[in-house]
């Protein structure tokens, strides 16, 4: 089975990023930062937070699910904001989505906010809340179990480093993936985890047998020629002891957001 995780940027990088998620096949893709907007005046909208302006697909989910007709899409937002088309505001929903191949069944699943709650009005200020989403599947070939779990690390204005909202927020992550994964399952846990190779989420996930690939398999680069700042760690993807990698990957080509997908096969 493929996993790919990547931070979409909100689809700023459009024609390239569906070009690669169609090349790319994996059975089971994990997605941050995707919008979703119901019945948008524009393809495009821009987000404007203090000096940030990007611009962004209006529904970026909807144009992911006809790109991937043969995967079943879960979108698991994080809030609803108002963004600009040029003629005033449009509303859009904001957060993850996975995506799992449509013979892959899901036997178990579940969505639960690792910081703070939905923002049904705005996206709300810093740290905004952050959700994360997990699932059980069971690949037919090998007769196995997978459990994969998903999320978009809080942002915090002070940087990455460790604090007690960061703690709070593994705390969750941990609680989340004891209630989907079985002691028996290959487990995966990935995205844009918004800390440091030395946070303490490694420790603490590390005593549930997982050890991040990134890291461990000497990359040192998750972010693309589009991030101009330092720190070029973000995204993480940690496996469970025992689990079969055959192959994992940071792609540096094509480039079709600000972060680098990371590439993980099991067998």
């Amino acid at each position: 089975m493929r996993v790919l995780s990547l931070n979409v940027w909100g689809g700023t990088l459009h024609d390239e990023l569906l070009d690669y998620l169609k090349a790319v096949d994996a059975d089971a893709y994990c997605l941050q930062e995707v919008s979703r907007s119901h019945g948008s005046r524009s393809e495009w909208l821009t987000y404007r937070d203090g000096d940030v302006e990007l611009n962004q697909r209006a529904d970026l989910f909807g144009e992911l699910r006809a790109a991937l007709p043969g995967h079943d899409g879960y979108f698991c937002p994080t809030a609803r904001g108002e963004l600009h088309d040029g003629q005033g505001l449009q509303p859009q929903e904001f957060g993850l989505a996975t995506f799992v191949r449509s013979t892959v069944p899901v036997i178990g699943s579940a969505l639960e906010f690792v910081h703070g709650a939905f923002s049904p009005h705005s996206f709300g200020d810093h740290p905004r809340s952050r959700n994360a989403h997990a699932i059980r599947v069971f690949d037919y070939p090998t007769g196995k179990t997978l459990t994969v779990v998903q999320l978009h690390g809080l942002r915090e204005e002070d940087g990455k480093s460790d604090s007690p909202t960061r703690d709070a927020q593994t705390d969750a992550l941990v609680a989340l993936i004891g209630r989907v994964a079985h002691p028996e399952d290959a487990l995966v846990v990935c995205g844009d985890l918004n800390v440091l190779p030395d946070s303490r989420l490694f420790s603490t996930l590390g005593r549930l047998g997982l050890v991040d690939l990134v890291t461990t398999r000497g990359f040192t680069d998750t972010r693309t020629s589009h991030y101009r700042k330092g720190n070029r760690f973000a995204d993480y993807l940690l496996v469970s002891t025992g689990t079969p990698v055959a192959d994992f990957q940071v792609v540096e080509q094509p480039e079709v957001s600000d972060h680098r997908p990371l590439l993980l096969t099991v067998t």
